[in-house]
């Protein structure tokens, strides 16, 4: 031991220089390098443009994509200054993109508002780049400098003349870092579509030169036109009550507006950042809206003196809100700002709602009976839901915490190494519980179509014995009993045929874990098996191919040999041996892992497809009707 003391010295302490904490750590800063961080590293330039809209000098912002894979993001702002930096002696160009917490953010003098808190977003990007080219308007010149990999390589120098102000960063990311460089147009256009619904004014441009693509957003209505493109599609009960306040330092802004889903879709922004795990600001939201109704009910005589208060659940559901606060020294718990953790604004938020909420109810009194009656029927069936949760849970406890009969568990009771696969019919689940290894792999078997959950409130979900039998195998529960904490399983895998009525029962249990049990989803617990579609013999090698274009390049390989080719039907085709081999053997396999970068998006695309509301579902499928591949035709 003492010897291994005088060993570790002073010598031992490494210090990184500069940027390169930001290349061994990535993830610490960007959250991932995997798609999502990709992603980010283009929201972290743009946020910066945006600030400079929030503080009204910029009004448009294009985002290009190239063919390359590089990215380029231009601002007619003020342009990021120039000049000699006091502290450092260097151009504040140069410092603001390589030294970590140097900004226009800190100190109060270049925003008043900012998403950009932490002064790392731009030097990030920079340090996770193979280049990054910043050119700045500003004084009548162009200032141009070149970086790659977080160091200059060029001086910032003015290298001709400029009409106006405003910044151009190009960068593209360094592959030997990220896992892909394969942008995703639709979840970045989302995001950009959010940015603009929340900057009343400004206007993004959204180029895509891969596949010549472009989308502009300009939204002169605010969060206002955010509830009704949220609710497109849906029957709502009344327009969209708005309301907009300065509270001290805190701009407050809130629109909301019920439908008759079943389902509750609130976006919380803090600085125009979604802060997807909420904050304070959802908490005062919510606050004010579950005491608001409740007074307005009882002094309307809608709640009698018998009935109980309404719980959050009952006056959310079938609530669509985007709540927007915008305030001068933001509290994230991290770089990807997912909670706001400022106290003082969950009072303010309450009480800017409250007040304005109980106005808007006194002065529309029908808009006010719908959303009571709407919330007196989700308690009623609230209450019911509880009953028969607590049912589930009282037999599975008189059963000594029996599992579905059809259930073939593992030996492992270590969540984390352990996997349940999820699987459709005694045929498929036959072969699947003796294919499986036993030591860590469980198998469910599900008979038919489960219940479609878009369509029903939870009491009557609960009545289906296949969700039953899921929810119970899982051991997580649902609805107010849901603790994740109590999966018995690290991986879940939804493992189908792969044919339409696989694709079916795929989507309807995707439908089930993004509205019941988010988050398996959000935790990563949620995957997809890739069974293979065709079994080719040559001989006597055997190859599995999963899809038809794989299929049609193996036999033009192997041409002329005497080839046997199998489609398999289904799952239950495959003998125990061939489906360990293909689907289940993590040495083998393929799985899918099931994530959601846009809520918004996810939320729509399940109410459209799953949904009661006809017309919407009719025009996607008119629209995408010459997009498809494999049409199966049952007569």
């Amino acid at each position: 031991m003492a010897d291994q003391v005088s060993t570790y010295t002073a010598s031992d302490i490494q210090v990184l220089e500069g940027l390169e904490a930001v290349r061994r750590r990535p993830g610490m800063y960007v959250g991932s390098t995997d798609i999502r961080g990709l992603h980010h590293l283009v929201y972290e330039v743009v946020d910066n443009s945006v600030d400079e809209a929030l503080a009204g000098y910029c009004d448009r912002i294009v985002v290009t994509i190239h063919k390359d894979s590089s990215v380029t993001v231009e601002d007619n702002g003020r342009g990021i200054p120039v000049d000699i930096h006091p502290q450092t002696g260097k151009s504040a160009l140069e410092v603001v993109h390589t030294i970590l917490h140097a900004g226009g953010k800190f100190g109060g003098g270049g925003y008043k508002v900012a998403s950009g808190l932490h002064g790392v977003g731009v030097s990030a990007v920079n340090a996770l780049s193979e280049f990054l080219e910043v050119f700045v308007r500003r004084d009548g010149k162009l200032y141009h400098q070149r970086y790659e990999r977080g160091k200059p390589v060029t001086q910032v120098e003015a290298i001709g003349t400029a009409e106006g102000t405003g910044s151009r960063t190009v960068f593209r990311p360094d592959q030997t870092i990220f896992k892909s460089l394969d942008y995703r147009f639709d979840v970045l256009a989302e995001r950009f579509r959010e940015m603009a619904f929340l900057t009343k004014g400004l206007w993004i441009v959204f180029v895509d030169e891969r596949s010549a693509r472009e989308m502009t957003f300009h939204f002169e209505g605010g969060v206002t036109s955010f509830v009704r493109y949220l609710n497109r599609g849906r029957e709502t009960l009344h327009e969209p009550f708005h309301v907009e306040k300065q509270v001290e330092d805190t701009l407050v802004e809130v629109a909301l507006q019920y439908n008759d889903s079943y389902n509750e879709t609130v976006l919380a922004f803090a600085n125009n950042i979604n802060t997807v795990d909420g904050g304070t600001h959802l908490t005062g939201f919510r606050s004010a809206l579950t005491r608001t109704l409740n007074d307005y009910g009882r002094k309307a005589g809608l709640l009698k003196e018998a009935d109980a208060n309404f719980s959050g659940e009952d006056v959310r559901e079938g609530l669509t809100a985007v709540l927007s606060v915008k305030l001068k020294e933001p509290q994230f718990e991290s770089q990807t700002k997912g909670k706001l953790g400022n106290a003082e604004v969950k009072s303010q938020v309450e009480s800017v709602v409250a007040e304005a909420f109980a106005q808007f109810l006194e002065e529309h009194t029908r808009e006010a009976r719908a959303i009571i009656e709407k919330s007196l029927t989700a308690a009623r069936a609230r209450q019911a839901a509880r009953q028969a949760r607590d049912l589930v849970i009282r037999k599975s406890a008189l059963e000594s915490l029996a599992l579905p009969g059809k259930l073939a568990d593992c030996s492992e009771r270590d969540a984390s190494r352990s996997e349940l696969y999820i699987v459709e019919g005694d045929s498929a689940g036959g072969s699947a519980k003796q294919g499986r290894d036993r030591r860590f792999q469980a198998v469910l078997p599900l008979r038919g179509k489960i219940l479609n959950v878009e369509k029903a409130r939870l009491d009557k979900i609960l009545d289906s014995k296949e969700i039953r039998a899921l929810i119970t195998a899982l051991g997580c529960g649902v609805g107010e009993s849901f603790d994740l904490a109590n999966l018995r399983y690290g991986r879940v895998i939804i493992m189908t045929d792969a044919d339409v009525d696989g694709a079916h029962i795929t989507t309807l249990l995707l439908t089930f874990f993004f509205r019941h049990m988010p988050q398996l989803i959000e935790r990563g617990h949620l995957f997809l098996a890739l069974p293979p579609l065709y079994r080719i013999q040559d001989g006597k090698t055997l190859h599995y191919v999963y899809s038809e274009e794989e299929k049609d390049a193996l036999v033009r390989k192997l041409a002329g040999r005497n080839l046997v080719i199998q489609r398999y039907k289904g799952l239950g085709e495959m003998d125990p041996e061939q489906l360990w081999e293909t689907t289940m053997d993590p040495e083998r396999r393929t799985i899918l892992q099931v994530t959601i970068e846009d809520a918004a998006h996810a939320d729509h695309i399940f109410d459209m497809l799953m949904g009661s509301s006809v017309p919407p579902r009719t025009n996607f499928i008119q629209s995408h009707a010459r997009e498809v591949k494999n049409l199966d035709l049952v007569a």
